[in-house]
């Protein structure tokens, strides 16, 4: 890897990894201020809307991200085109959804679900404004701009969020939340963006990049599904208050793990694109990159797990303690994910969206099929499954990874099963340490203490390669 490559991929790591520390802090700020001023139905409410937003933004941004981000040659009239398309389709799908908001609501038998859909919806119209701008910041590894439109947007939609809770504006609060949200890091967007559209409209472009990205909106499309499939099937088939139980695990979950995905997926598709074509090269980029994210994936998911009961007794009290068995059996998958990001990034960067969208397509049918089949077995079972399967398609991702780059799956276990074994180790101790104390705050501070000092002191001991580089590249920038 070249010195130059080696300072994007540091640089933006970097504040990739700052910026998601901060916005997970503020995340975890509002978070705990929400839930406590909420109930589990309010959450119930928002949960079931989830998956028409996710499926209508992915439609909406239509996979031109990464066909820009793989275009080398992107110029005024690529962005143009994509900015227009983007703005029509989701356009078009918001008053899809407007009309079919009735329904939706019928589904879940919850009438009070229409004006609240209607409203929700506007956020996926809002940041289809945003698509080539997001595209701009993210080809240039721009992740310092990012971060900051992400912090500034967190910070007014998180406190708006909270006065509404406060005022009694129940499930609404977090509607606004997410929509002011959408529109105050849009609006960023443009400020920080160089480019600005014009009124020419060139459809070249589209139809050049569309075979490119028709399959990454088939595959995120498939994998919005996926991830909130609990939300619709629980809102079908049980009530809004277990709907709001997995919300907020789940919640919870992805704020740990998209602490280490926002930095994997800040850097990992545009430094494998320059990379190269060099074999050797993507092997050591690739490598390099599992090492970082298992170093920091597993204590810091496997540890959420740990402390789960105590965290959220004492941070958003006992009337959401159901939520944390749920969320132990999340983050399990919840350490692994961030790896399954790489594979599919190493896959998008060698412009195998085929690949990528089949696979995807494959997996969350297969999911599907067993949750309908084990629907009536509870949420614990369903959850439980739909780790397993997570894990294990694994093994499939890596096959198409080992076919482009020839990365054996024998060096994928030497790079990752180090970490995993500590983290063991290290929580292990952490567990036994807790179990003499039965005060609650004792027992995590405990948990949290020892499970880090292990952690830290094995790694130290064992003179670990991308332990050494963090904290030496860390004092670098302080200097």
């Amino acid at each position: 890897m070249s010195e130059s490559l080696k300072e994007k991929t540091a640089r933006g790591l970097f504040w990739g990894g700052i910026s998601n520390s901060l916005y997970q802090l503020l995340g975890l700020f509002f978070g705990i201020f929400l839930a406590r001023l909420l109930t589990p139905d309010d959450y119930g409410m928002i949960g079931m809307l989830t998956i028409f937003s996710a499926v209508a933004n992915s439609i909406q941004e239509s996979g031109f991200t990464q066909a820009l981000t793989n275009r080398k040659d992107a110029g005024q009239d690529d962005y143009n085109a994509v900015f227009w398309f983007s703005l029509c389709t989701g356009g078009v799908l918001y008053l899809l959804l407007f009309f079919c908001a009735p329904l939706i609501a019928n589904f879940y038998h919850t009438p009070a679900l229409v004006p609240l859909a209607r409203f929700l919806f506007l956020g996926f119209l809002i940041s289809s404004a945003g698509t080539a701008h997001n595209a701009i910041l993210f080809k240039n590894l721009m992740v310092k701009e990012k971060a900051k439109a992400m912090l500034t947007a967190l910070t007014v939609s998180g406190t708006l969020g909270v006065i509404m809770a406060y005022y009694g504006m129940a499930y609404w609060g977090i509607a606004t939340q997410n929509v002011v949200y959408i529109f105050t890091f849009n609006l960023l967007l443009w400020h920080y963006s160089p480019w600005r559209p014009t009124w020419s409209f060139h459809f070249q472009p589209i139809r050049e990049m569309l075979p490119f990205s028709i399959k990454l909106l088939i595959t995120n499309v498939f994998h919005f599904v996926n991830d909130n499939i609990f939300s619709v099937l629980l809102g079908r088939f049980y009530t809004k208050q277990e709907v709001g139980y997995y919300t907020q695990a789940n919640k919870w979950t992805n704020m740990g793990h998209t602490l280490i995905t926002g930095v994997v997926n800040s850097v990992s598709q545009p430094i494998m694109v320059e990379a190269g074509a060099n074999p050797d090269r993507q092997r050591k980029v690739f490598r390099k990159m599992l090492r970082f994210t298992a170093f920091i994936s597993f204590p810091l998911m496997f540890g959420l797990a740990l402390i789960a009961p105590e965290f959220i007794t004492i941070a958003i009290t006992d009337k959401w303690l159901p939520s944390a068995a749920i969320m132990q059996i999340l983050c399990i998958w919840g350490a692994f994910l961030p790896i399954n990001y790489i594979y599919t990034n190493q896959l998008i960067s060698k412009g195998k969206s085929n690949v990528y969208m089949w696979n995807t397509i494959i997996q969350n049918l297969v999911q599907l099929l067993v949750l309908l089949l084990t629907v009536s077995y509870g949420i614990y079972v369903m959850a439980a499954i739909y780790v397993t399967i997570n894990i294990l398609w694994l093994f499939v991702w890596h096959y198409f990874v080992w076919q482009l780059i020839r990365i054996t799956l024998w060096n994928v276990m030497k790079d990752i099963t180090p970490y995993l074994s500590i983290t063991a180790i290290s929580l292990t101790a952490g567990y036994f340490a807790a179990k003499a104390f039965s005060n609650i705050y004792i027992c995590l501070i405990n948990k949290i203490v020892v499970t880090a000092l292990v952690y830290i002191i094995i790694l130290w001991s064992s003179k670990s390669v991308i332990f050494h580089e963090s904290i030496n590249f860390l004092l670098k920038r302080r200097k």
